[in-house]
């Protein structure tokens, strides 16, 4: 069985992730996205509430799911029987970035990275534009799943209550 990680923050989770993820389903008999739990950070949304839009967002995809992982992301690929890692590029900034993580996880531990190049419609797209976007009541509409978009409006709602 060929498995792959398409691994990120997805603080929120995009149409962007999306395509990549299905693009990997298609690629793989299983895709697992996994969110980093990183405690250096605070993001707007807490993992549990982004496994929860990855779920919604990637339903339709019948080999995909979604997991946490804190630490080195080799290990959870190790602990979980995964030996490629799926990432994308929309720039050649991301590849340089990229590059580097891609080589470092292959000496640790011989675990492969794929680059799938971003959907020409989403190259633009990250979450934190959508963060902005929606913290000042703009349209993200076509950016993010409904689901995600009403999870933004009630974050942002609950953040403006609090002060």
């Amino acid at each position: 069985m060929r498995r792959a990680v398409c691994p990120g923050s997805f603080d929120p989770v995009t149409y962007g992730h999306i395509d990549i993820v299905g693009r990997a389903a298609k690629q793989y008999d299983e895709v697992v996205v996994a969110v980093l739990n990183n405690i250096n950070k605070r993001g707007l949304f807490t993992v549990d509430e982004k496994l929860d839009m990855l779920s919604e967002g990637t339903a339709d995809f019948g080999n995909v799911a979604a997991a946490e992982f804190d630490g080195l992301l080799v290990d959870f690929c190790r602990a979980n029987g995964i030996d490629t890692i799926v990432r994308s590029l929309r720039s050649v900034s991301d590849f340089d970035y990229e590059l580097q993580i891609a080589q470092m996880n292959y000496r640790l531990s011989g675990v492969e990275t794929v680059f799938m190049t971003a959907n020409p419609q989403y190259s633009f797209l990250s979450s934190s534009l959508v963060r902005e976007i929606a913290q000042h009541n703009g349209d993200v509409s076509s950016l993010v799943t409904p689901y995600v978009q009403k999870r933004l409006r009630e974050k942002y709602a609950e953040r403006a209550a609090e002060q």
